[in-house]
C-alpha cells in the first residue's frame, strides 16, 4: 500500500497547497484505525498504527494491557507474554505488539486516497472563507455558469469561485442563462458539508446600495449618505439618501446630470423603477417625501409611528400605487404605519370626527407649505 512515491506526493502536496505533512499524516492515521477496525470488525482488539514518512513505512500493533490473569485476550496480555516482547513491560502497562494486517492493503490505499481528497476539500473550502472573509455585503461581478431547476451558479472574481443564488434571491422576470454576466450582492458566506458556499443576491436592497456607490462618488466619499431603502426587486424601489453639507444636492447627485448616473442603475436592474428621496429628520416630512411621486397635502402623527397621508383626489391612486406598491414601499422606508386617504374622504372624515367630538382639532401636521 505504502511506497516512497506516496510519501513524496504527501510533500508535494505540503508544497503546493500549504498543507502539513503532519496534518495529512494524523489523519492517514486516524482513518486507518478507523478502517481496520471496520474490516475486522469483532475480531479485532485496540490497535495503534505509526506512520514513519522519513523511513516511507506504516507500521500495525496490537494495543493490550499487561495483567498477571487474562480475562479478555482480545484487551489483554499476561505479564509473562509481554516480557517475551520486551522485559521491562509489568502489570497495568501498554504493551504495542507489531502485525502485518491479511487483506488490508487494498483497503489502506482507499482510505489514504479519500483522506487526501478530504484534506484538500477542507483546505479550499477554508480558503474560500478567508478569501471572501471581507466580502460579505459587497458588490461583486460574475459570470452565470449553471442553471438548474432552482438555483443560479455563479463564478465570481478571478479566482472561479462558485456563488449560489437560490430562487428567493432571482428576480422575478429575469431570465439567467450561461455565460450571462451580471453584477450580484453577496448575501452570506457558509461553511457547509460541502464546502465553503457564497450565498449571492439579485433581490437584496443591499444591490441598489452598492450600485449606487459605484454611480455617485459622493456616496463612496461619505458627502452622500444612503439612509434608507426599500424594495421590491424587480418592480420597484425607494432609497432615502441624504447629505449634512447644505451646498449638496443629495438627489441630484444620485440622478446624475440628465439622469445618467439613476439610469445607469436602472439599466443594471433590468428596468425596475428607482424613487430617489430626500431624507428628513422630521418623519412627517420623510412620510410626504417618502410617498413620491404622488403629492402630498399634509400627514398626521395619528399613534405611535402611525399616520395619516392626505392627498389630492385624483393623486390617490398614485400615492397607493398599484396593489398598494407605493404606499407599502414608503412605509418600509420609513419605519411608519401610513394609512393614505384622499382630500375629499379626509374631509368627511373630520366632518364626523367634529359632529361627534364638538369640534376637536386634528393632531399636529405637515401641510404642503413645508415640503421642497
Amino acid at each position: 500500500m505504502v511506497s516512497k512515491e506516496f510519501f513524496e506526493a504527501l510533500a508535494d502536496l505540503e508544497a503546493e497547497k500549504g498543507i502539513s505533512r503532519e496534518i495529512f499524516i494524523e489523519a492517514l492515521r486516524g482513518a486507518l484505525i478507523s478502517a481496520y477496525k471496520k474490516q475486522y470488525e469483532g475480531g479485532a482488539g485496540e490497535v495503534d498504527i505509526r506512520i514513519n514518512p522519513e523511513k516511507n513505512s506504516i507500521k500495525y500493533y496490537t494495543v493490550k494491557t499487561a495483567v498477571d490473569e487474562v480475562n479478555d485476550p482480545e484487551k489483554e496480555i499476561s505479564v509473562a507474554a509481554a516480557q517475551l516482547i520486551k522485559k521491562s513491560y509489568k502489570a497495568g502497562d501498554l504493551v504495542y505488539e507489531e502485525f502485518v494486517p491479511k487483506d488490508f492493503g487494498r483497503i489502506a490505499a482507499q482510505t489514504a486516497k479519500q483522506v487526501i481528497l478530504q484534506k484538500l476539500h477542507e483546505t479550499e473550502r477554508d480558503n474560500t472563507l478567508l478569501e471572501f472573509s471581507d466580502k460579505k455585503d459587497e458588490l461583486m461581478s460574475g459570470v452565470v455558469r449553471k442553471v438548474d431547476a432552482k438555483n443560479v451558479y455563479v463564478e465570481l472574481g478571478k479566482g472561479q469561485i462558485e456563488g449560489v443564488m437560490l430562487p428567493q434571491d432571482q428576480v422575478p422576470g429575469e431570465k439567467y442563462e450561461v455565460n450571462d454576466r451580471l453584477k450580484v450582492y453577496v448575501k452570506n458566506i457558509k461553511s457547509g458539508a460541502k464546502g465553503a458556499q457564497i450565498l449571492v443576491s439579485r433581490t437584496s436592497a443591499g444591490l441598489v446600495k452598492r450600485l449606487f456607490e459605484n454611480e455617485v462618488p459622493e456616496i463612496k466619499a461619505g458627502i452622500v449618505v444612503v439612509k434608507a431603502v426599500s424594495r421590491e426587486a424587480g418592480q420597484r424601489t425607494k432609497m432615502a439618501i441624504y447629505s449634512e453639507d447644505p451646498q449638496v444636492d443629495a438627489v441630484g447627485a444620485c440622478v446624475g446630470n440628465k439622469g445618467s448616473r439613476v439610469n445607469a442603475v436602472v439599466a443594471e436592474l433590468g428596468g425596475e423603477k428607482v424613487d430617489i428621496i430626500q431624507w428628513s429628520e422630521n418623519p412627517l416630512e420623510f412620510i410626504a417625501k417618502a410617498l413620491s411621486p404622488a403629492k402630498v397635502i399634509s400627514v398626521t402623527e395619528v399613534g405611535e409611528k402611525s399616520a395619516i397621508a392626505i392627498v389630492p383626489d385624483d393623486k390617490l391612486s398614485l400615492a397607493i400605487g398599484r396593489d398598494g406598491q407605493n404606499a407599502r414601499l414608503a412605509a418600509r422606508l420609513t419605519g411608519w404605519k401610513i394609512d393614505v386617504k384622499s382630500e375629499s374622504a379626509a374631509a368627511k372624515m373630520e366632518e364626523l370626527l367634529r359632529a361627534d367630538e364638538g369640534g376637536d382639532q386634528p393632531a399636529e401636521s405637515m401641510t404642503d407649505d413645508s415640503q421642497e
